[in-house]
């Protein structure tokens, strides 16, 4: 196996979803929780942009690393107490994290061996951007839409329960 600089850009890439996977549980404060998240959704962009699909790399990070994490923020921010939950930090916690990521890359590394390899170089459509959008907003509109119901519902609940507990205060 030669060492090419797209196989360290993709190592890199990985490790970097990996430690962001692994320090959103092992970090204490619910902040920092989100930034490894973030770390995480920001080098999953970088492995689709890797994988040439440059639309999937934008929706990531406008999405995920933009909108869901600010609203995961917000909503935290609504619905918390101001006492900082303690969380005791034994051994124990660092060695079930570390199995289980273990035994999580040992699975996926037996899948993917056994996973047929194509041969040939695959091409993508030069309108494949449009195609996503026609069909997103076609055929997809009414999904695409009770989603959007869905996240603002959900949001406005936070806000509704932040009020409840701030009034029986």
């Amino acid at each position: 196996m030669t060492i090419s600089g797209a196989w360290i850009l993709f190592v890199v890439l990985a490790g970097g979803t990996i430690a962001g996977g692994v320090m959103l549980l092992l970090l204490r404060k619910v902040v920092h929780m989100m930034m490894s998240l973030v770390l995480t959704f920001v080098s999953l962009a970088g492995i689709y942009v890797f994988l040439s699909a440059e639309f999937m790399a934008v929706v990531q990070i406008l999405l995920y690393s933009g909108a869901v994490t600010i609203m995961l923020l917000f909503g935290l921010m609504l619905s918390k107490d101001k006492e900082e939950p303690v969380f005791t930090r034994t051994s124990l916690r660092y060695v079930l994290v570390t199995l289980s990521t273990i035994g999580f890359g040992v699975m996926v590394y037996a899948g993917i061996l056994q996973l047929p390899v194509m041969a040939g170089e695959l091409t993508l459509p030069p309108d494949a951007v449009a195609t996503i959008g026609k069909e997103l907003f076609t055929k997809y509109f009414i999904p695409f839409e009770l989603t959007s119901v869905v996240l603002l519902a959900s949001l406005v609940g936070a806000v509704i329960l932040a009020k409840k507990e701030g009034n029986e205060r």
